[in-house]
């Protein structure tokens, strides 16, 4: 679990008390309730996300370096120091799944995507959602300051008749450790989705998202 101490769009992120818990600690329960896990590691920078991490439930046995701690370091080459300090001790997993603190992974969704990808013998899912709109009726700005279809070729379909389209929901993703290795990418062509309701995911990039999540959870997850 990727999780670095210096989030620069909301300060504190990963220890920022969500409805009176430490973000960091909802995936932790999360894992640690779906019983699926052999561990659960977060690799961290920060000795107060470190301290949280464990208090919640997870391991931190060693630190991420501060080269692999900045602001445009991609999660990828994280993942491969975890999973090299692994192999140096002792130990490499079949199947790894990478979670970012997000408050609305559930046990559940963990233990049903694990199964898809055991059960379909893949190399990774990733959960999904899908749009509120078309995005094949998207406009954008053109440079004179008036709008054009994003694809013109579907600005004259029905809008039940269009494809459906999904977006990452930035809550974790599973992959085979030994294809991780090979190519350095967690999506393989391979790679299937496993569907999360709209209302049970949100991004959190700014205090708006944060404040829409806190309602959310408070109405769809929240016992």
């Amino acid at each position: 679990m990727p999780a670095r101490g210096g989030s620069k769009r909301i300060p504190g992120k990963n220890i920022r008390e969500f409805l009176g818990r430490p973000l960091i600690s909802y995936p932790v329960r999360a894992a640690k309730e779906s019983g699926i896990f052999d561990r659960i590691i977060v690799s961290t920078d920060s000795k107060e996300i470190a301290r949280i991490s464990v208090d919640a439930g997870a391991e931190v046995p060693f630190m991420r370096p501060a080269e692999l701690s900045d602001d445009h370091t991609p999660t990828n080459p994280v993942l491969m120091h975890a999973i090299d300090w692994l192999r140096n001790n002792g130990t490499v997993p079949e199947f790894f799944c990478c979670m970012y603190a997000n408050p609305f992974i559930t046990a559940e969704n963990l233990r049903e995507s694990c199964r898809l990808m055991r059960e379909r013998r893949i190399s990774s899912v990733i959960p999904v959602a899908t749009f509120p709109f078309p995005i094949f009726r998207a406009f954008k700005k053109t440079p004179a300051g008036n709008i054009e279809f994003v694809y013109p070729e579907y600005s004259m379909t029905r809008s039940q008749d269009l494809p459906e389209a999904c977006h990452d929901v930035g809550q974790f993703y599973w992959c085979n450790t030994g294809k991780f290795i090979e190519t350095g990418r967690m999506l393989q062509p391979d790679t299937l989705p496993y569907m999360i309701d709209r209302h049970l995911c949100q991004d959190l990039d700014n205090l708006e998202d944060w404040a829409l999540a806190e309602k959310l959870f408070e109405t769809f997850m929240r016992k």
